[in-house]
């Protein structure tokens, strides 16, 4: 287990390969451990780390650090700490609002983005979703099968008060305006059938360019366990494009084609 200490507190990150720096951003529920797959899957080209962010997982659990402006100042220091200039960021849920902001505050710092399953406003997220422990939404949302133990074992682990803050402020959640000024790379993933993130309403030729949405099928909250194989193919084929080509290139495999939302 590696960890570094990032004002007083204590951040828990793993890491594995080498070549360019990728950071992987968790949800709700669970913490780093369920990137694993995505991970070793990235890992061939890139230098992937994952990191608990505050009060998840092995990380500190100070309930002053769990507003989404902490968390990412958290992904800042870490950053800073690592020596990491440039970067490109793989988030989930509250991992990918982090990531959003983190890209339209630092634009100068992302390779490019991909977000899985990010609300981008408080009134596509299920009520039930701000207002249960973590234990219950481990219920809720992973599938009784093998396939979601890497999320399920950790999710005891988060503090209830470090979900709850994360959606005391509206404004985090706004976040279909400042897509429209990011210059980055950005695709948008949505499982289907996620009972907890209603996806946006995606028309391409009213979205800027650098931006893309894709939908798949028969997955819900974790597409990165539910259809490991497919996420991470989507996953390689987005970080294998040029740096500065649009996600919408990835329409020319008819793999993804047929699934734009």
């Amino acid at each position: 287990m590696s960890a570094i200490l990032l004002e007083g507190g204590i951040v828990h990150y793993e890491v594995i390969g080498r070549g360019r720096p990728i950071i992987f951003l968790h949800g709700w529920v669970g913490s780093w451990r369920y990137w694993i797959p995505a991970m070793q899957a990235a890992s061939t080209v890139f230098r992937a780390y994952a990191l608990d962010l505050w009060g998840f997982g092995d990380s500190a659990h100070d309930p002053e650090r769990y507003p989404v402006t902490q968390q990412i100042t958290l992904l800042e220091n870490f950053l800073g700490e690592m020596g990491i200039g440039k970067v490109a960021l793989i988030g989930h849920g509250l991992g990918g609002l982090i990531g959003l902001h983190f890209a339209h505050r630092n634009p100068q710092m992302v390779d490019r983005i991909l977000s899985v399953n990010v609300p981008l406003d408080l009134s596509l997220v299920n009520a039930r979703l701000r207002g249960s422990l973590p234990s219950d939404l481990a219920d809720w949302l992973l599938a009784k099968d093998p396939s979601a133990d890497p999320a399920r074992m950790d999710a005891h682990k988060a503090d209830s008060q470090a979900v709850s803050a994360s959606f005391a402020n509206s404004e985090s959640f706004s976040l279909a305006n400042r897509l429209g000024t990011l210059t980055n790379p950005c695709l948008l993933v949505y499982g289907q059938n996620d009972p907890a993130i209603t996806a946006p309403v995606y028309t391409p030729e009213n979205s800027p360019y650098n931006l893309h949405l894709i939908s798949l099928e028969q997955t819900g909250h974790f597409p990165m366990l539910e259809d490991t194989a497919r996420f991470n193919r989507l996953l390689t084929d987005f970080l294998a494009l040029d740096s500065g080509v649009s996600p919408r290139e990835l329409q020319l495999k008819e793999e993804w084609k047929r699934r734009v939302r």
